[in-house]
């Protein structure tokens, strides 16, 4: 009478923790996709505009110049006491500029204020003697924009936190596929093999082409 050899414990153990594995895998795979669809889009558009920016930049570039005066007491004053936060304010105030100060050089002659931002930028020429300022702002519309956050130039703190969750996200989309390749036994093979070609072929350009 023929007797069906009883699989071993661990037999079900390791089943029971690769079905759970795969489980996990693909739950965090679907969810941490859908979850940076957005920004991964976002790179993903942007990394071709920033890489053919000439196609897109064209015409949309303006620039806009003032002058005016502001209190010579904040000027005149030694360096130490130049009025840096009120003459910022001032221009803010004045002419309705966006971006962070990026630098407010202080010389023996004049002062010069700069504000930086995804594509925007606004300097700012203070003549110390007699407080008269000449102010060129530049916007160099929506793709420079779009182009400047992709690289995280001038876009402030809290855009530099999501470029870096981004990466994370990324990372992790990236791994949990690679780990749920290994859970389908007829695509392990091939699924490895093609990941391989594409790291391979990346190489390769960069090797042969890339001067």
């Amino acid at each position: 009478m023929d007797t069906e050899t009883p699989e071993p414990p661990h037999a079900h153990v390791h089943g029971y923790w690769r079905r759970h594995a795969a489980s996990l895998c693909r739950w965090l795979h679907i969810y941490l996709s859908m979850v940076s669809f957005a920004i991964v889009l976002f790179f993903a558009l942007t990394g071709l505009t920033l890489n053919h920016a000439e196609w897109f930049t064209a015409g949309h570039a303006t620039e806009r110049h003032c002058q005016g005066h502001l209190d010579l007491t904040w000027v005149r004053a030694p360096d130490a006491a130049v009025a840096k936060l009120e003459i910022v304010e001032f221009l803010r105030r004045a002419h309705g500029i966006r971006g962070a100060l990026g630098e407010f050089l202080i010389e023996e002659s004049q002062c010069t204020v700069s504000f930086k931002g995804p594509g925007y930028a606004a300097d700012t020429f203070i003549d110390r003697a007699t407080g008269n300022y000449d102010l060129t702002e530049s916007r160099l519309g929506l793709v420079a924009v779009l182009n400047d956050l992709h690289k995280g130039r001038d876009s402030g703190h809290a855009w530099s936190l999501l470029i870096d969750v981004s990466a994370v996200l990324m990372t992790a989309v990236s791994l949990t596929g690679l780990v749920l390749m290994f859970f389908f036994r007829r695509r392990r093979v091939a699924g490895v093999a093609a990941a391989i070609v594409g790291a391979l072929l990346c190489y390769l350009i960069y090797l042969l082409l890339v001067p």
